[in-house]
């Protein structure tokens, strides 16, 4: 497939601008304040792996009309130069005295004025990170600025993606796609979990994803009952199940999806519990279009593995995708987010066949206006045997 460009066009920043400035118009914000790297990056363009540094805080004001505002440490300002962004204002940090909150809340006083609303995200699956001692801080020194929470405002951004964004998805799938088509070839009995995963990020590279941030996964006899634990040093042998599940990014843009395979000859009851969670996969395809609900999807695969509406341990059956691995909306019975055109999701079946062993599958879709396009290259029905 031809490879996407890196970045985006300007235009893209100001039609995500236009759109969050017009519903702050809406809900009465005067300014937004951003403080996480998904949502600086989105806005700005901003990527650096400088955020794997818990140290200094970073941030991003929204105003309710004009261009953001960078309000960062002064080692950042050559990166988010390159960017579209033009006012950027610096302190020196780290600076444990005050690590950029006088910055800020004058920044904040200009944009919002003495009594204008702060939208601040407090909602699920945000976070604030800076410390909270500085938040308060910052609170104290804009005592007549109300502050809003403005979560919905940015998922609703967010949940629908561009067709650049869909494309650098894309892309990790297609790649990651390639290096699972070709576990076979390198897996064997007698590896260790370790070995396995470590051949398996060097052919997830070697595909041209740009880092392997997150894999998991795991092996057992006749099935596994843990996907998220580190590898360690237990040997694969005849009558195991592997599961591989990786999150591979390509310029800042996750896939998200898993394979199953075998080791040697399948039991009838591996054989069937993977038919199981293909047939359940299918049947969310099947029904997988906008005006469709997240809950709709988890009762629609619930039902043909025969679980009925009890979620499990597991709690949900898929999620949303994108600069991260895991974003809203969450396929669960709570959830009644409708699917529009241009989400980027996730449909990820669990099943338990015996006590104690689960098959779990997923893959990655887009929803287009009559239905879906698959991101990652259907598996097949039957378990692959290694």
């Amino acid at each position: 497939m031809i490879t996407p460009s890196r970045g985006f066009p300007i235009s893209e920043f100001e039609a995500r601008l236009a759109k969050a400035q017009s519903q702050m118009a809406v809900e009465g914000l005067s300014v937004i304040l951003l403080t996480t790297e998904p949502e600086v990056r989105y806005f700005s363009g901003f990527l650096s792996q400088f955020w794997q540094s818990p140290t200094r805080p970073w941030f991003i004001v929204i105003p309710a009309s004009g261009k953001p505002i960078a309000v960062i440490p002064e080692i950042g300002r050559q990166c988010m130069s390159n960017t579209w962004i033009e006012d950027i204002r610096t302190w020196d940090a780290p600076n444990p005295q005050d690590d950029g909150v006088t910055l800020l809340a004058d920044t904040l006083r200009e944009v919002a004025g003495k009594s204008g609303k702060i939208g601040v995200m407090k909602g699920a699956e945000s976070h604030l990170r800076m410390p909270m001692a500085d938040y308060e801080r910052l609170i104290a020194a804009l005592p007549d600025n109300p502050i809003q929470d403005c979560n919905k405002l940015i998922r609703a951004l967010r949940v629908v993606k561009s067709e650049n964004e869909v494309d650098k998805i894309r892309y990790a799938a297609q790649a990651a796609s390639r290096a699972f088509l070709r576990v076979p070839e390198f897996v064997s009995i007698g590896m260790t979990d370790r070995e396995v995963f470590q051949a398996m990020k060097h052919e997830l590279l070697n595909e041209g994803v740009d880092d392997v941030s997150y894999l998991v996964g795991g092996s057992g006899q006749g099935g596994y009952g843990d996907i998220i634990s580190p590898p360690g040093e237990r040997k694969l042998q005849s009558g195991d199940v592997l599961i591989l599940d990786t999150g591979c990014i390509w310029d800042g843009y996750f896939c998200d999806f898993d394979r199953n395979y075998a080791i040697g000859k399948p039991s009838d009851k591996v054989a069937e519990a993977h038919r199981i969670i293909w047939d359940a996969t299918e049947a969310a395809l099947e029904i997988c279009k906008p005006g469709t609900t997240c809950a709709q999807l988890f009762q629609t695969m619930n039902k043909a593995m025969g679980l009925g509406d009890d979620a499990g341990s597991v709690g949900r059956l898929g999620h949303g995708l994108g600069m991260q691995l895991t974003e809203h909306p969450s396929h669960a019975a709570f959830d009644q987010t409708i699917l529009q055109e241009g989400m980027v999701l996730t449909l990820e079946p669990g099943y338990e066949f015996a006590p104690g062993k689960m098959m779990v599958h997923e893959e990655n879709i887009v929803v287009k206006s009559d239905g879906v396009e698959l991101l990652s290259m259907r598996v097949e029905r039957e378990i692959v045997a290694v």
